[in-house]
């Protein structure tokens, strides 16, 4: 614990930052299953702070990259099969990291800054700004959906670029409003076909990591403790985890019973529908249900209202989203 910049603030406070790991299943559902605390190097090499803290006598200082394959080391040997692995910039960043994936066949699509260098077939070295600046912004790219969420489909346009080696490409996605673009550094092993349409999924699905925080604190207390020693700080984050994760699978069960939502809008000018229908239980709304059933009456028809006006809410955020079709046609 230090004051020390912070993400989920955007500005430098008093807090904790770890390394989670997300388990993301499209359609499904999605939880955090692996955490790690990163602690500063000056925490550890402070006998009095690290007393203090309680950190263990044989910690080492680790990056969060390096924190991040202790944390796949784990998951692969339990088991978990993952199609990529995802990351922002810090952990595109990490060649440790990248070269860790590589030796162990995992795919992966890692965020990476503009200025990341790229080695281009004929021995050209460019930046990824200056490779996109080569395309235009009519050369090269492809819109094409990062999948979809509550108000339709997520549109961006993409570009696909080779590098000097076979099984490394760069991924370019670039918003269709107001042109910011986003690098991903790509790596698809032997027998995986080079091509966009997975890495592109992969990429727009690294929302659910951040909606897992927000679950995390929102509905079991991620960012709520008051414990101040490692291994408190530890016990807190797997039980929330825990928590998050039990609700996730309720959710995920109950998805197909419990999705009444009418078809979605195919039309701009379509007329909305009699009945909405329900959106699927979700986390939130699971927890709720675990922790405090719902007597009969006024509750349970508060839980009915709320999911089928979030249910006509996302049919009227699809209609909209129709409207602009003939805008997403234009982009080349």
């Amino acid at each position: 614990m230090k004051r020390q910049y912070l993400g989920c603030v955007g500005k430098v406070a008093n807090g904790i930052n770890t390394v989670h790991l997300a388990y993301v299943r499209e359609g499904t559902g999605h939880a955090l299953i692996g955490a790690r605390e990163w602690i500063p190097a000056g925490q550890i090499g402070d006998p009095v702070t690290s007393a203090l803290a309680g950190l263990p006598a044989d910690l080492v200082f680790r990056t969060k990259g390096q924190l991040a394959i202790d944390i796949l080391t784990e998951a692969f040997a339990d088991g978990v099969l993952l199609d990529f692995v995802c990351g922002d910039e810090v952990y595109g960043s990490c060649t440790e990291l990248r070269e860790y994936c590589e030796d162990h066949d995992q795919a992966y699509v890692l965020r990476i800054p503009s200025s990341f260098r790229l080695a281009l077939s004929g021995g050209v070295t460019l930046t990824c700004q200056q490779a996109a600046a080569r395309l235009g912004r009519r050369r090269g790219w492809e819109v094409r959906s990062a999948g979809s969420g509550s108000k339709g489909h997520r549109w961006y346009a993409w570009a696909w670029l080779a590098t000097a080696s076979a099984r490394h490409h760069v991924l370019i996605r670039r918003h269709l409003q107001n042109g910011e673009l986003a690098y991903h550094y790509c790596y698809l092993p032997e027998g995986q076909p080079p091509s966009p349409s997975r890495p592109i999924r992969a990429a727009g699905l690294r929302w659910p990591a951040e909606e897992d925080f927000e679950l995390g604190k929102d509905c079991f207390g991620l960012d709520q403790t008051q414990v101040r020693l490692y291994a408190a700080i530890a016990r807190h984050t797997v039980l929330v985890m825990a928590a998050l994760a039990i609700c996730a699978v309720t959710a995920a069960l109950l998805r197909r019973r419990t999705d009444t939502r009418a078809p979605a809008p195919v039309r701009p000018d379509q007329s909305p529908p009699a009945d909405p229908g329900m959106i699927p239980l979700t986390v939130p709304e699971t927890c709720h249900l675990l922790a405090h059933p719902p007597p009969p009456g006024a509750a349970s028809h508060w839980l009915a209202w709320r999911r089928r006006h979030q249910a006509l809410s996302a049919w009227y955020h699809q209609r909209t989203r129709l409207a602009r079709n003939t805008e997403i046609a234009l982009v080349r």
